[in-house]
């Protein structure tokens, strides 16, 4: 329960969320929902007692000991997703949550190659997904951009043949996709696995972005940077690097924070150690998100919140952190302009009456 005195000015405040994982929204009612749906037999509660019911599995999201460990049951959660309804209906459940917690565009990851390997069709995954993202902004008024993410526990060929697939189907040219980015496994695989992919990428103009310096030292960054990343997706272990942090500064790179999911996969003891402080101070530019929202207890607001209540930030503060998530999202100057009157317009109202 949030406790901070400014909450309902969290609500309100306009967001952009930009790391967000659609599979990660799996909740453990949805889960067994899908399952019954879809005739998916899930695991054996004798052996995973984790499965046991809703309870038992909702239970065991609140201690997971490293990010393997949540990748497990994350990768499991995604057995229950066989049609592109499934796809549309995980989709839209996540997106109706985020406009209640007060969020206006929305850059949402997926991981094709994890369905792929299931053997469900990869038109049927991007349909699906790009029904939910419509639906949103025809019934909530959200703008929406999805982004394909390659998974670091899979061979690189694997990627490869997603990415040629997505380039057959068009899909970054006709506005499908919005952006390529990698995730799972941070530790363990090469840095710099897709430096293929990502020039041919870059090359293209699509965007890109990438997870690293969650557990990964900052040469995971750096690594990512030389790439072509153009946003970092977490990037606390930034703060270990003086010089990288400048660099990261100087050209305005955006982190998608997620303090939450921080604390959840013990990159952190305790959210206050999270760098949010030092980010501000030194001039980083960050969005706030919630990672894995149906796995580590919060979406975007409950962040917010529990941001708040660990560094009693200021209204200029949050001013700053929502007019950056703005202006390091990747979507028209029209639209950009248009969500930073909304959130002049909400600081101003709480100035006034503050």
């Amino acid at each position: 329960m949030c406790q901070t005195k400014l909450h309902e000015f969290l609500q309100g405040l306009p967001k952009c969320e930009h790391h967000l994982h659609l599979e990660g929204c799996m909740t453990p009612q949805l889960i067994f929902q899908l399952a019954e749906r879809n005739g998916v037999k899930l695991p054996d509660p004798e052996t995973n007692p984790a499965y046991e019911s809703i309870e038992t599995l909702t239970r065991r999201y609140g201690h997971f000991t490293s990010l393997d460990d949540f990748l497990s049951f994350y990768f499991q959660g995604m057995s229950v997703l066989l049609h592109e309804s499934d796809f549309t209906d995980l989709a839209f459940a996540y997106f109706k949550k985020a406009h209640e917690d007060g969020v206006h565009h929305a850059e949402v990851f997926f991981d094709p190659q994890v369905h792929q390997q299931r053997g469900i069709a990869y038109e049927t995954i991007v349909s699906g997904f790009v029904a939910g993202c419509k639906k949103a902004e025809q019934e909530l008024g959200l703008s929406t951009r999805l982004i394909m993410c390659f998974v670091r526990h899979l061979p690189v060929d694997s990627a490869q043949k997603l990415y040629e697939e997505a380039l057959a189907y068009n899909h970054f040219e006709n506005g499908t996709l919005h952006g390529l980015g990698w995730s799972s496994s941070e530790v363990g695989p090469p840095k710099d696995m897709y430096r293929e992919q990502y020039a041919s990428a870059s090359a293209k103009g699509i965007p890109l972005t990438a997870h690293a310096g969650e557990e990964g030292d900052p040469t995971y960054i750096s690594t990512a940077l030389e790439l072509g990343a153009q946003r970092i997706d977490h990037g606390i272990r930034l703060v270990e690097d003086p010089e990288l942090m400048e660099r990261i500064v100087h050209e305005e790179i955006l982190l998608t924070v997620c303090p939450l999911s921080n604390v959840r996969l013990r990159c952190v003891s305790a959210l206050d150690e999270v760098p949010i402080r030092k980010f501000l101070d030194a001039g980083v530019k960050f969005s706030i998100n919630s990672d894995d929202p149906a796995y580590f207890g919060g979406y975007i607001l409950d962040n917010y919140c529990a941001v708040q209540e660990a560094f009693q930030l200021s209204f200029r503060e949050w001013r700053a952190i929502a007019e950056n998530s703005v202006s390091g999202s990747w979507v028209s100057e029209e639209r950009k302009k248009e969500l930073l009157g909304r959130i002049d317009e909400h600081v101003r109202k709480y100035e006034v009456e503050a």
